[in-house]
């Protein structure tokens, strides 16, 4: 991974530039600028092993019409104030996130998201060096202690552990363990701060420096800039905490229930147009949870293939018959929808399912793609299906009111029989919902094992909820809701669009916030997350088993919080670690003209 040509100290020089003499932004001439003491700790701190294999070869400098813009050349995370997490918005109206409704469903499908399939040799180059990953992980347990403990005694136990899962984690994940579960010891906003440490193991153990590093923050689901130490919600959460304490250390169902969550339940109603809402403790748990209480073991559940984990999990747990269908492929859902109508339960003679259910998610995490909703809808009825719409990515951030994919698409949510969601992205607090008719939620409120068993939700958590979904609603008597869906619709549109020009390859619908760039290659995930980390910019990777095995990518995540100068400072540096580590895969033309905010 990463055989890059330079030392540390003279690769370290290039990119860490700095403004002025005391080392703290970004251009001018590095760490020549530092003093003694100053150079040498942050020398020792990016020569260690999970930054020597980030060791980017130099681009030539960059004509003057390729230049920085002006607007991203005065920011830096580093040269930034500490902000409550809001972005200056701006006064002019743009366009609202919400389907135009011109064009059919599919066509206006198929003209805003993009797939493009990998070339050929870098497939090939994908695969290949997956395989020798593999290889060299068996040769490195054949010849090497692991530094990890070992089972004893266990003799006749069935093993905790997957054979192949302990070796991918030790010998192949371990290479890019520094790049996931970075610690952090701020508020997730726009910006954030990681507490920096490396590793003298290549990996197998982790030690902190000492020192911190302020990011711009690219990795988080804070889609409308709710997560903040100061504002509002921060207020109104901490006078909950003082005046209710931190948590009722109970159920819904024994002493956890109170004013203030029927309160929420009911303005969650209110919010989606609902007859109905409860909510939970946890956020995706509440798949896991719930989807057992709502089927059993004559329902045919009929998935798409890119649903999330807790989902499968869910499934998993409820006994239910699980078909899968291609990811968002209308055609292949009817298929699968007329063959188990019409064949009904081979389990039991062909007797007909007691339920069906079509279960798909808003905007899906990985691909950042958003469901055709109004042919789901329209397959719904005609197979006399349910439907279960899991929007935790996409309530907030789609539709013109904040109100997720039925807003979106303007459909009367009404026509999606369960509505689930989680409060921890879009209002940047914790637990999660289920909403819709009032049987459904009464049938709920005695059968959930997540209302029976799972503590419920804090005051402080539940008052950030309210307060945030009372902003976005606008009964705060402020439109700084609006401005805020308004702002991430523009943030949305901009990144993708810049992107498209640098010659990347991204995945999803242009409206959707969640951005995958595809790196493809293993080991250019861990090289992309590094370097970006040395810009001051935080980003999540993903590979397999997350994606398939040749579809390695780097996951941005937009917030309305964002700034023009943040993004076009992130872009930047995008467009540099590209040219360096060969990631303009795409072949589509691209637009001369400048992307206009």
């Amino acid at each position: 991974m990463g055989n890059f040509d330079g030392d540390s100290e003279t690769v370290f020089e290039q990119s860490y530039a700095t403004t002025n003499g005391n080392g703290k932004l970004p251009i001018g001439n590095g760490v020549a600028d530092l003093s003694g003491p100053e150079k040498q700790e942050l020398l020792r701190k990016f020569s260690a092993p999970a930054y020597t294999e980030i060791r980017t070869r130099r681009c030539q400098p960059k004509p003057a019409n390729d230049a920085q813009s002006p607007s991203s050349i005065n920011y830096h995370p580093e040269k930034k104030s500490v902000s409550n997490g809001y972005a200056s918005i701006l006064d002019q109206e743009s366009k609202p996130n919400q389907a135009e409704g011109k064009l059919s469903p599919e066509l206006e499908h198929f003209q805003k998201t993009s797939f493009e399939e990998v070339p050929l040799h870098t497939a090939c180059l994908t695969y290949l060096g997956f395989y020798l990953l593999m290889i060299l992980g068996y040769i490195n347990q054949l010849l090497f202690v692991p530094k990890v403990a070992t089972e004893k005694g266990r003799d006749g136990y069935v093993a905790l552990y997957d054979a192949f899962e302990s070796f991918y984690s030790r010998y192949v994940y371990r290479r890019i363990k520094d790049c996931w579960n970075r610690p952090i010891c701020s508020v997730p906003g726009d910006e954030l701060t990681l507490k920096d440490r490396v590793t003298d193991d290549y990996g197998w153990s982790f030690k902190f420096t000492g020192t911190e590093t302020r990011c711009l923050n690219l990795g988080s689901y804070n889609y409308l800039g709710f997560a903040a130490a100061t504002g509002q919600c921060a207020d109104d959460s901490e006078e909950s905490a003082r005046n209710s304490g931190l948590a009722y250390c109970s159920s819904r169902c024994e002493l956890g229930d109170n004013e203030q969550l029927q309160e929420l339940e009911a303005l969650t109603a209110r919010y989606f147009g609902v007859e109905d809402a409860i909510v939970f403790g946890m956020g995706f748990a509440t798949n896991a949870l719930n989807l057992p209480s709502l089927l059993g073991p004559n329902s045919l559940v009929i998935s798409d293939e890119k649903n999330h984990a807790s989902i499968i999990l869910g499934l998993r747990l409820s006994g239910a018959t699980t078909k899968v269908f291609k990811h968002n492929n209308m055609r292949d859902l009817e298929r699968v929808l007329r063959q188990g109508v019409c064949y009904g339960n081979p389990k039991k003679g062909g007797q007909p399912w007691d339920k069906v259910m079509i279960l798909v998610e808003g905007i899906f995490s990985m691909e950042g793609s958003i469901v055709r909703l109004p042919e789901v809808i329209a397959l719904k009825k005609k197979y006399k299906a349910y439907l279960y719409l899991d929007e935790a990515h996409s309530v907030g951030a789609m539709g013109s009111r904040g109100r997720g994919v039925t807003d979106y698409f303007n459909v009367d949510p009404k026509e999606v029989d369960i509505l689930m969601g989680t409060f921890t992205k879009s209002f940047g607090s914790a637990g999660g919902y289920l909403a819709g008719s009032k049987k459904l939620i009464d049938f709920l409120r005695t059968n959930s094992h997540a209302h029976c068993y799972a503590a419920s939700i804090s005051p402080p958590i539940a008052q950030q909820i309210l307060t945030s979904m009372k902003t976005i609603m606008g009964e705060d008597g402020t439109d700084i809701g609006r401005k805020k869906i308004h702002q991430l619709a523009r943030n949305t549109r901009y990144f993708r669009r810049r992107l498209a020009q640098l010659g990347v390859i991204t995945y999803g619908h242009e409206d959707s916030p969640v951005v995958p760039m595809l790196v493809y290659l293993f080991s250019k995930i861990g090289a992309v997350v590094r370097t970006l980390t040395t810009r001051h910019i935080a980003a999540v990777g993903a590979g397999f088993p997350a994606t398939p095995i040749m579809e390695g990518r780097i996951r941005f995540c937009l917030s309305a919080a964002h700034t023009k100068e943040q993004l076009d400072f992130a872009l930047e540096a995008i467009d540099e670690i590209a040219d360096d580590l060969g990631l303009k895969y795409s072949r589509k033309p691209r637009d001369p003209n400048p992307v206009i905010y």
